[in-house]
């Protein structure tokens, strides 16, 4: 059985797949203070919970953008399950060819789920949307040539940001207010924000379809946890929450094949 795990800002998310097919999804909020021991036990103990024997796991992948739990993560995956994990980063095998001057930029969030898009969609230009803590999308060919992308903040620190930085406006619910233009301060922040990245989504698609890849016809591929307040739109053409997962899984095949 294989553990996926990834890190985001915001929030942990874990798979187990057995085989090719995935059988828990777990979510706990990242901490980055969090010991080895603290991780290991609560990974064995949400294993045990779902009826899955810990010593089952014989491959660990980990996708992270949060480097200060990188190392306590690695030691709970080597001492509690045996089993010396993947880091998801350019350098190991991904069968991406990444266009950047400089690869290492690149998230590791960014590699998996392009990696997951690409096994999902073969044969595709495909353009790929991740909505978490920040909201990501990029452009990746046919060939699996992974062009580049844009990183834009996501719904929830874009609420903070102006609650933080402002005296007299609050922090307020994530939703789609009845009329875009707001009634009451709460609305008018809701629909800035919502509306504002829907608008940010709808330019951004067109022109990497556009410019990026030169095909109208595109694919868009969605994830992320705030995808869904979107899906009414027909933006995307397919969602697909477990996305990163099978990223990391598919790196972990790569990476094992001899």
């Amino acid at each position: 059985m294989t553990l996926t795990l990834d890190v985001g800002n915001s929030n942990i998310v874990g798979g187990i797949f057995d085989g090719g097919k995935l059988v828990l999804q777990f979510r706990q909020t990242t901490s980055q203070n969090s010991s080895s021991d603290e991780l290991g036990i609560f990974l064995r103990s949400v294993l045990r919970e779902n009826s899955i024997d810990p010593g089952k796991i014989d491959s660990v992948g980990i996708c992270s953008v949060v480097p200060p739990i990188n190392y306590s993560l690695s030691s709970a995956i080597l001492k509690y399950f045996g089993v010396e994990p993947l880091l998801i980063q350019s350098g190991i095998k991904t069968g991406l060819q990444l266009k950047y001057p400089n690869p290492k930029e690149i998230g590791a969030d960014l590699i998996a789920g392009a990696l997951g898009a690409a096994m999902l969609v073969p044969d595709k230009d495909l353009v790929i949307v991740d909505m978490g803590t920040a909201t990501t999308i990029t452009a990746l060919t046919r060939n699996k040539e992974f062009l580049g992308g844009a990183i834009m903040p996501g719904l929830k620190i874009s609420i903070q940001a102006l609650a933080d930085g402002t005296s007299k406006l609050p922090n307020v619910e994530i939703a789609r207010p009845q009329n875009a233009c707001g009634k009451s301060t709460i609305e008018a922040i809701q629909s800035g924000i919502f509306y504002g990245a829907l608008g940010s989504l709808k330019e951004l698609i067109y022109y990497f379809k556009k410019d990026a890849l030169k095909n109208p016809d595109a694919f868009v591929i969605a994830t992320g946890g705030f995808v869904k307040n979107y899906e009414s739109f027909g933006l995307f053409d397919k969602i697909v929450p477990e996305l990163v997962l099978l990223g990391i899984k598919k790196a972990i095949e790569l990476n094992s094949a001899k």
